[in-house]
């Protein structure tokens, strides 16, 4: 995160010179009250800049030092009125364009801001603080380039400007020149040790590059020094699940379920998602985090009243066209979309790296945008201006994550779907996409979004290439006989619970072995320590790589049968390895996350794999792991299904989407506020 705006510089009052009585008796209140303002007292210097208003409402040095007390205070509206008549009178006084630019700032008044702060460095270049707010604002605006540069400017003025190395970072970091960011956090540790901006960010940083135990170091640093650090606890104990680290699990997630109970600012939501079935606290913590970072902003006027237009013009957001899990499940999605009724505008804000997925991308939509040097209010304003009827954020928490695009309202109708596995807890969001395995009805009061219930949740491409490499089992790593276990989601949904299940039933079939994927090797070393203090032979787990997705998906046929996690479900992986003919079998829970692989099997008409408690779950593996009879009953049974039932068929889900999109444009249209919409299997008819 970054460091915020300075503190507008107070500056000295123009010395006196021959003075009538009156004046000379002002002149001495502008210096006392300069005086409690340089100690930090601002309520009583206000006070006596207020006083000498009212006997010299003109008075220069009064008008801009309350200027810059007002905007301390937040009071931006009243600030900028005083500076701006301090300006009226002397135009060459550099501190007070400087102050006029942070209560622009603060009224969100980007571009006025920066101008501001130009006119501020023209009269006076050395201003240090100036190019550093400039830069701020360059950054709010997504301008990472420009605003690295002036911070350089900010740095070169003022060598142990260590906000201004933290803020560079941040834009480095945007920017995805991670090893150039760290040197900047680490630059400004250095200048000022006890900085915990600058340690989060670089934790944060490290976290990008996979370098868990670094990062967990740095954040723990952060924490040290300011143990209420806004939402760092929930961030350091993803870390450590990412690394299969489980030290003080039980303690850990106590104190953030707790914190997050009492309103707490403890984590973002994504960390906790996997952390717990826990739909109610789920909804807390995205409300708690919400408010604070992404919260309903009116800069914008409400949008008029749309009329009725030929094709409905949706608008996809997300940080992730391109090879990335969202675009490996939507990329049909979007090529099947009925383009006589639907026209498709993407909102890219993620980085343009070229690659096959990318192209395809690019080719499905009537527009394909990027927006990532855009901000969030600008990218509000084109979609409006491009008169986006329905705006489908696929991020929500996680990733690059631009929330603050829908807090402006891009659109009449906001929906969330896909990215985030769960409610995004925000007023300006009208509708999450879900099933009734997912969302059932008892309990959609854990949403804060009205539910468009498809028939099925997840979308699939259809046209995912499978390789036709057959690995052996030697060159996997398995041994030459035995029953493949395997998992390959991301290390940090294995929790300890999970983990003793997964104990369980390998001890249960002889010589079975799990595969699982861990590009580090202390996440194997430290999933092989759990198997040895749980008893069983630590070369049982089995650590594939990460290969070639074509190759990946070829892999799944080495396998016999795919443990999910729980509480964070597989998804893509999940749908990967039933594409590949490899039956899933899953525990449901209550919260959106636990109930994903339970939608994919019911779509696929496979529901003898869902269980419902970790007894269940463990006993069904043992068996279909003993009982060859029974699981090639079910491999024959997903293999026939694959291509006939929903899961698997794009072109029919468009239509369950089209018709909910279609629905809830209707409701808009007759003036009706967003409702709970169910789309009916029965509606949907064949092209």
């Amino acid at each position: 995160m970054p460091r915020p705006p300075q503190i507008p510089k107070r500056n000295l009052p123009t010395p006196a010179k021959k003075l009538a009585p009156q004046q000379v008796s002002v002149n001495v209140l502008i210096h006392q009250g300069f005086g409690l303002q340089q100690q930090g007292k601002l309520k009583e210097a206000r006070a006596i800049y207020e006083r000498i208003l009212k006997i010299q409402p003109n008075h220069f040095d009064a008008l801009q030092l309350l200027g810059g007390i007002l905007v301390v205070n937040k009071d931006y509206q009243a600030a900028l009125e005083l500076l701006s008549k301090a300006i009226s009178f002397r135009p060459d006084f550099a501190e007070a364009h400087y102050n006029q630019g942070a209560a622009l700032k603060g009224l969100n008044r980007l571009d006025e801001t920066l101008a501001s702060y130009d006119r501020a460095i023209a009269i006076d270049p050395s201003l240090a603080q100036a190019h550093y707010n400039r830069a701020n604002t360059l950054q709010e605006l997504q301008r990472f380039e420009e605003a690295i540069t002036s911070f350089n400017t900010a740095i070169a003025k003022k060598p142990d400007y260590f906000e201004a190395f933290n803020n560079k970072g941040v834009c480095l970091k945007a920017l995805s020149k991670l090893d150039e960011a760290l040197l900047c956090f680490d630059a400004a540790t250095s200048l000022f040790p006890d900085y915990a901006e600058a340690h989060y960010n670089r934790g944060s940083a490290l976290q990008d590059l996979q370098r868990f135990e670094e990062a967990i170091s740095s954040l723990k640093k952060a924490l040290t020094i300011r143990p209420d650090y806004d939402f760092l606890l929930g961030d350091i104990q993803h870390a450590k699940m990412c690394l299969s680290d489980w030290s003080d699990f039980e303690a850990q997630q106590e104190k953030i379920m707790q914190k997050v109970h009492a309103g707490g600012k403890v984590s973002s939501p994504f960390p906790i998602i996997a952390l717990a079935d826990a739909p109610s606290v789920h909804r807390l913590c995205s409300e708690t985090y919400i408010k604070e970072k992404f919260p309903l902003n009116m800069a914008l006027v409400s949008i008029p009243k749309r009329t009725k237009k030929e094709r409905i013009r949706i608008g996809y957001f997300s940080a992730d066209f391109g090879d990335h899990p969202v675009s490996f499940l939507t990329a049909e999605l979007f090529e099947t979309h009925n383009k006589n009724k639907f026209e498709l505008i993407a909102f890219s804000f993620g980085p343009n790296k070229p690659s096959q997925m990318r192209d395809r991308l690019v080719n499905a939509f009537d527009q394909f945008i990027d927006v990532s040097k855009l901000s969030d209010q600008a990218v509000a304003e084109l979609a409006r201006k491009l008169e986006i009827d329905i705006a489908i954020d696929l991020g929500g928490f996680t990733g690059s994550c631009r929330m603050g695009i829908f807090a402006f309202r891009a659109a009449p109708i906001q929906a969330s779907y896909i990215g985030y596995l769960g409610t995004l807890g925000a007023s300006y969001y009208d509708y999450l996409i879900a099933d009734k395995t997912i969302v059932p009805t008892h309990l959609k009061e854990h949403y804060s979004e009205k539910i468009m219930h498809l028939p099925s949740y997840q979308v699939n491409d259809s046209k995912r290439q499978i390789s036709n490499r057959v690995f052996s089992r030697e060159e996997l790593g398995l041994p030459p006989t035995g029953f493949v276990f395997c998992c390959f989601n991301n290390n940090y949904k294995i929790l300890p619970h999970t983990f003793d299940s997964w104990v369980k039933i390998l001890k249960a079939v002889d010589s079975s072995v799990l595969m699982l994927v861990a590009n580090d090797p202390l996440v194997q070393s430290n999933l092989k320590k759990e198997a040895t203090l749980r008893g069983m032979d630590p070369n049982r787990l089995v650590f594939g790589k990460r290969i070639p997705r074509e190759d990946y998906l070829a892999r799944y046929k080495s396998c016999d049968l795919f443990l999910d996690t729980y509480p964070y479900n597989a998804g893509t992986t999940a749908s990967d390895a039933l594409w590949s003919g490899l039956p899933v079998l899953t525990l449901m829970g209550q919260s959106f996350a636990s109930r994903v692989a339970a939608s994919l099997l019911q779509a696929i008409d496979l529901p003898e794999l869902i269980t419902s408690n970790a007894p269940e779950y463990e006993s069904m593996a043992i068996e279909l792991a003993t009982n060859p009879h029974k699981l090639n009953e079910i491999k024959q049974k997903l293999a026939a299904q694959r291509l006939s039932t929903p899961l698997f068929n794009t072109p029919l889900f468009t239509q369950y989407l089209e018709s909910a999109y279609t629905q809830a444009i209707e409701r808009y249209w007759a003036d009706l506020p967003p409702d709970y919409i169910d789309v009916q299997t029965e509606s949907i008819d064949s092209r």
